[in-house]
């Protein structure tokens, strides 16, 4: 288990990811795990400013979608801001689960997903993108993983859309340091935590997905 990362948009890495799929407004890229996909719009710039669309449902329907899939809907939109040095996650429900949607429209963040379900083939392996305002990535992370960030700007204002609503008995935190998971994380001095997360269990304590 662990290893099995990916590094998206920092330098050292030269990451370069497949196109999965791409339309005129949004291309849509395969990471190593495949479920767990960035999305990147296409931007228009010009002396004025820019333009996008930050969220298409055809686009995103024809990305995610398979045969055995239902379309995905999202009923919540949430808007975090946090301090440089702050790590939040990893984060899961087990009722009520919840895909994630992730962008960043202020400062930047490195986006970490964990596959745990017990029965997936890339159980326990994770896949790590930096998403900024500046490359306007977006991070897809389906029902069945953990989620967590690590800000790297002196701030960051991180939107998500959520599949369900937030159900706080049954949230749990994956430890975000788990030894097992091996996360390449980029810090640059002990993290800041909640409560919460310095409490998070590992993965073979925690509860997980079959």
């Amino acid at each position: 288990m662990g290893g099995g990362g990916f590094t998206e948009g920092l330098g050292q890495t030269g990451a370069v990811l497949p196109v999965r799929f791409s339309a005129t407004v949004m291309e849509v890229k395969a990471t190593t795990i495949p479920e767990v996909l960035v999305l990147a719009p296409k931007v228009f710039q010009d002396e004025r400013g820019f333009f996008f669309e930050s969220f298409n449902q055809r686009v995103f329907d024809a990305a995610v979608q398979t045969p055995v899939t239902s379309p995905v809907t999202f009923v919540q939109d949430n808007h975090s801001r946090s301090q440089q040095g702050i790590l939040r996650g990893l984060h899961y429900q087990l009722q009520q689960t919840q895909g994630k949607l992730i962008r960043v429209i202020s400062g930047e963040i490195y986006d970490v997903a964990v596959d745990i379900r017990r029965s997936s083939p890339t159980f326990g392996q994770w896949v790590g993108v930096v998403l900024s305002g500046e490359n306007k990535l977006q991070l897809w992370v389906p029902p069945g993983f953990a989620h967590g960030f690590y800000v790297l700007s002196p701030t960051a204002d991180v939107l998500y859309k959520a599949t369900d609503f937030y159900h706080p008995a049954s949230e749990r935190s994956l430890a975000w340091d788990d030894p097992t998971l091996a996360i390449d994380w980029p810090l640059t001095g002990a993290p800041s935590l909640s409560g919460k997360d310095r409490a998070g269990l590992t993965l073979d304590q925690a509860e997980v997905f079959p």
